[in-house]
C-alpha cells in the first residue's frame, strides 16, 4: 500500500506539473525568462565567435568625436552642415548605400543655411537613407497623404483616413525621405532580440529601414513582420571625427576606396546621447550596430529561424515522464540528478549546434520543467523516506533497541516493506520458573511489577548482544538472532544472550530476596531454518518467525527442568563452537520429532 501510494504521489506531482507547463506553453509565458535568459548567454557567446562582416561599417559619432569637433561643430546637436560634408565625403567613394541612424524632424531655425546644405546634400545623392519611428502616441498625419517613397503598403482593411504619429524626416524635401523605421523591438522582459521588418496601423504596413534596404537591394527577406537577429562580434567602428578631419585635410591620409560598395551606418554610441539599449550581448548596446546587426543579417541571408515555443512544450513532457520513471523504479536521487546533468549538457549542445544552423530552439525551459519536477520530487522521495524511517523505528522499535534501529534505518540495512524470506537464524526461548506458585502468594499488582523489572533487565540483554525481541507469552521471552539484520555470528551472539541472561536472574534473586531459589529460569536455544518476516492482518502485523525452528528452541527449553538451566542444540553448538565449553548431556525425545536430539549446556571458556 505504501508502495501504491508512493507511485501515486509521484504521479500525482507529475500531472500537476504537466498541467502547468501546459499553461506556460499554452499562451501564459510564465517560464519563457528561462528561455530567454539561457538564449542570451549562449547568443552572447555564440556572437564572439562570428565575426561581423567588412561590408558593413559604422561611422561612429563617439565620444571622441564630440570632444574633438566641439571647437569645430560646438555643442551637440551640430550643425547640418557637418553631416553634408560627411555625405559628399562618403559619396566619393560610391558605397551601396549612406544609412542615418540620426532623426532630423525639427529644423534648425538659428541656422538656416546648414539645414540648406544639407538638403542638398541628401537630394543629390539617392544612396542615402534616412530613419522614422512610429510613436506610442499622438495624432500624425494622415497615411494616405505620405509621400510614395516611404512604400507604405496599403492592405484590403486599410482605413483611408488613417492616421500615424510617425517622426519623419521633416527637415528634408517629401522626396527624399527614403528610409523606414527603427523602432526598438523588445520583448517581454525588455530585451531586444528581434528587429521588425514591418509595423502596421490601422490596416496600413509600414516598412522598417532594414526592410527598405532588402527591397531595394533584392535581399531576400524573412518571413513575418520581425525577424531574430543573429549577433556578431564588435565591426569595424570608424570615428566621426577622424573621417570628418580627415575628409577636411588638402591630402587625406585615409584610403580613398574605404567605403566603396559597401553600406555605411552613421548613428551614435557615445554614452551621454543616450541611444544605448538592452540586448543579449549588453545590458547597454549602441543602438547603431542593433541597426547595422539588422542589415548585416538581411544582406547575407543568417538572420536566425526561432519556431513558435509552444512546439517545444511536448519535450518539457518527456523529460518530466523520464524523471518520474526514475523515482518510481526508485532510483537514488544522486544517480537521477546525475543523468539529468548530462541530458542537460546534451540539450545545450544542441541549442549551440542549432545556432550554428541558424535556428534558434529554446530548449532550456523544457530543461527547468524537469529539473522543477526532479527538485520537488527529490523533496518528496526526502519525506517519505524520512516517513518510512520514522515508521520503521516505529516498527522495530518494539523488537530491537532503539538507538539500534535508528542507525539500521538510516543506513538502509532494515526496510519496513520487506517481505516475509526465509534465513539461517538462532531461536531463544527463556521461560521463569516457579512462577505459579510466586503469583499464589503475592497481590497481581506485585506480579505485574515484578514481571516489568525482570524483563526489562532480561531484554536490555538481548539488545546488548545484537538479539531481536519476538514477543511475550506470559512469563516466557521468545528472541532471535539473524534478522532483520544479516548477522553471520548469530548462534554466538545468542549463547551469549542467554549466559548472560543467567547471570542477570542471579543479581536479579540477590535483590529480591524474598524470590527464594525456586524464582528460576530455563533457557532453550536452536539454530536453523525459518521463515522470518512481518505477518499477520492488515490491521495488526508482527515482525516474527515461523517454522520448525521455533517448535524445536521451544521444546528444548522445556527440557531444560532438572537438567539446566540454559540447553542449545547440536546446530547451535556447532555454529558457535569456538567461543564457548560445551557440556554433553545427552540425546532427549522430543514430541514431533522421530530422531533424539542432542542437548549441550553452554559454559564460558576459561
Amino acid at each position: 500500500m505504501t508502495s501504491l501510494l508512493r507511485k501515486l504521489s509521484f504521479f500525482s506531482l507529475f500531472l500537476l506539473l504537466a498541467g502547468l507547463l501546459a499553461l506556460d506553453y499554452g499562451g501564459l509565458g510564465f517560464g519563457k525568462a528561462v528561455d530567454q535568459r539561457a538564449g542570451d548567454a549562449l547568443l552572447k557567446l555564440h556572437a564572439q565567435h562570428r565575426p561581423a562582416s567588412s561590408d558593413v561599417v559604422v561611422i561612429d559619432i563617439d565620444q571622441k568625436s564630440l570632444e574633438n569637433l566641439n571647437e569645430v561643430a560646438g555643442n551637440w546637436p551640430w550643425p547640418r552642415a557637418i553631416h553634408a560634408e560627411l555625405v559628399e565625403g562618403i559619396a566619393r567613394q560610391k558605397p551601396r548605400a549612406i544609412v542615418f541612424d540620426i532623426f532630423f524632424n525639427e529644423i534648425d531655425t538659428f541656422r538656416l543655411d546648414s539645414e540648406a546644405a544639407f538638403r542638398e546634400a541628401v537630394k543629390a545623392h539617392p544612396e542615402v537613407y534616412l530613419p522614422m519611428a512610429l510613436l506610442g502616441d499622438g495624432l500624425g498625419a494622415p497615411l494616405a497623404d505620405l509621400p510614395a517613397i516611404l512604400q507604405l503598403e496599403k492592405t484590403g482593411r486599410a482605413d483611408p483616413k488613417a492616421r500615424a504619429p510617425l517622426l519623419l524626416p521633416l527637415v528634408l524635401p517629401p522626396e527624399t525621405w527614403r528610409g523606414g523605421l527603427v523602432n526598438f523591438d523588445k520583448d517581454s522582459d525588455g530585451v531586444g532580440r528581434h528587429y521588425l521588418m514591418r509595423a502596421e496601423k490601422s490596416g496600413w504596413i509600414m516598412p522598417s529601414l532594414p526592410a527598405r534596404l532588402a527591397h531595394d537591394f533584392g535581399w531576400p527577406p524573412p518571413e513575418g513582420r520581425r525577424f531574430m537577429l543573429n549577433w556578431q562580434s564588435k565591426r569595424q567602428h570608424i570615428s566621426y571625427a577622424d573621417l570628418y578631419l580627415d575628409f577636411n585635410k588638402q591630402q587625406p591620409q585615409r584610403p580613398q576606396n574605404e567605403f566603396t560598395d559597401k553600406i555605411v551606418i552613421i548613428g551614435a554610441a557615445a554614452p551621454g546621447l543616450w541611444d544605448l539599449r538592452p540586448t543579449p550581448v549588453a545590458k547597454l548596446y549602441p543602438g547603431v550596430d542593433i541597426l547595422a546587426t539588422a542589415i548585416d543579417n538581411l544582406k547575407h541571408g543568417d538572420w536566425l529561424e526561432a519556431p513558435p515555443r509552444r512546439h517545444f512544450a511536448p519535450l518539457g513532457i518527456a523529460l518530466m515522464l523520464l524523471v518520474w520513471l526514475g523515482f518510481r523504479r526508485r532510483i537514488n536521487t544522486l544517480w537521477l540528478a546525475g543523468g539529468l546533468l548530462l541530458v542537460s549538457a546534451g540539450m545545450l549542445a544542441v541549442q549551440w549546434q542549432g545556432l550554428a544552423l541558424r535556428q534558434f530552439w529554446p530548449l532550456a525551459g523544457s530543461l527547468a520543467w524537469a529539473w522543477g519536477y526532479y527538485w520537488l520530487g527529490a523533496l518528496l522521495a526526502y519525506l517519505e523516506e524520512k516517513a518510512r524511517g520514522a515508521q520503521a523505528v516505529a516498527m522495530f522499535g518494539r523488537f530491537l533497541d532503539a538507538r539500534v534501529v535508528k542507525d539500521l534505518v538510516e543506513s538502509g540495512r532494515i526496510d519496513p516493506e520487506q517481505h516475509a524470506e526465509s534465513r539461517e537464524i538462532t531461536v531463544l526461548f527463556s521461560d521463569i520458573r516457579g512462577f505459579t506458585t510466586l503469583s499464589e502468594t503475592h497481590s497481581p499488582e506485585y506480579i505485574v511489577n515484578l514481571l516489568n523489572r525482570y524483563f526489562t533487565r532480561q531484554v536490555e540483554v538481548i539488545f546488548r548482544h545484537g538479539g531481536t525481541l519476538d514477543k511475550f507469552i506470559g512469563d516466557a521471552i521468545m528472541a532471535f538472532w539473524g534478522a532483520p539484520v544479516h548477522d553471520p555470528d548469530h548462534a554466538r551472539h545468542a549463547v551469549a544472550a542467554a549466559l548472560e541472561m543467567a547471570q542477570v536472574l542471579e543479581d536479579f534473586r540477590r535483590e529480591i530476596p524474598e524470590l527464594g531459589e525456586h524464582f528460576d529460569v530455563g533457557i532453550g536455544i536452536h539454530t536453523g531454518p525459518a521463515v522470518v518476516g512481518f505477518i499477520g492482518s492488515q490491521a495488526r502485523l508482527d515482525y516474527t518467525v515461523i517454522g520448525d525452528t521455533v517448535n524445536l528452541a521451544s521444546r528444548i527449553e522445556g527440557l531444560t527442568k532438572g537438567v539446566s538451566r540454559i540447553l542449545v542444540s547440536d546446530s547451535t553448538r556447532a555454529a558457535s563452537a569456538n567461543a564457548f565449553e560445551f557440556i554433553d548431556h545427552g540425546s532427549y525425545t522430543v514430541k514431533g520429532r522421530e530422531q533424539a536430539v542432542a542437548l549441550f549446556e553452554p559454559q564460558g571458556k576459561h
